[in-house]
């Protein structure tokens, strides 16, 4: 008498699984996510860039060199001799950084298979967290010299709080305030140490 027998039914029956080749491939199917595109700027893209602008630089040190004499004059070399000579290494490695690019980018466009996801140097995503701590930080400088450096950091300190630590207004505004008032008391009173000031510490007498 089987278990079939004793349990009063029959027992389901293990799922075949498909041999050979078929079943590895529905295995890694089953387990490999799916490879999604990741939108931004591309590593090769930023090595094109670099290399134009280190080329694009070179040029102009050549052509300023040349304008200003690049040879050897009598009383030794002139005044774009070395200049000159710099451009010029500037250009030939650029060209020497995106001739490669060139011959991989010729491989990859007579490959027969579907094209790879390209190495990203900066995703979108990254950029916009990036964006957010780089665009107040230049508003921060651009500001100082109209409003001082201590309610400047007031405001920015207050702004990183409220905004990206997600602290409330309540927090962040006294965080911030208190950030200047400790900053001044080092540098102006203890320090001596005179920082760009505003209309608010020439209104105060400072």
């Amino acid at each position: 008498m089987t278990m079939q027998h004793i349990g009063g039914r029959d027992m389901p029956r293990a799922v075949q699984a498909p041999d050979g080749a078929a079943a590895g491939a529905a295995t890694a199917e089953a387990f490999v996510p799916e490879r999604r595109a990741v939108a931004g700027v591309s590593v090769r893209t930023m090595e094109i860039a670099t290399s134009l602008c280190f080329a694009a630089a070179g040029a102009a040190a050549i052509w300023d060199s040349a304008r200003l004499g690049a040879g050897w004059g009598a009383d030794g070399p002139q005044s774009g001799y070395f200049p000159f000579w710099i451009g010029l290494l500037l250009v030939l490695a650029a060209a020497a950084n995106l001739l490669p690019l060139a011959r991989a980018a010729r491989a990859r466009g007579e490959d027969s298979g579907g094209p790879d996801a390209p190495a990203m140097f900066l995703t979108w995503e990254q950029a916009r967290t990036v964006a957010t701590v780089f665009i107040p930080t230049t508003i921060y400088v651009a500001a100082i010299p109209f409003t001082g450096i201590y309610v400047a950091s007031a405001v920015l300190v207050a702004w990183f709080m409220a905004r990206l630590g997600e602290f409330s207004v309540w927090r962040a505004v006294p965080s911030g305030i208190a950030t200047a008032l400790v900053a001044f008391v080092v540098f102006e009173i203890w320090f001596l140490v005179a920082l760009p000031k505003g209309p608010l510490e020439e209104f105060l007498g400072y």
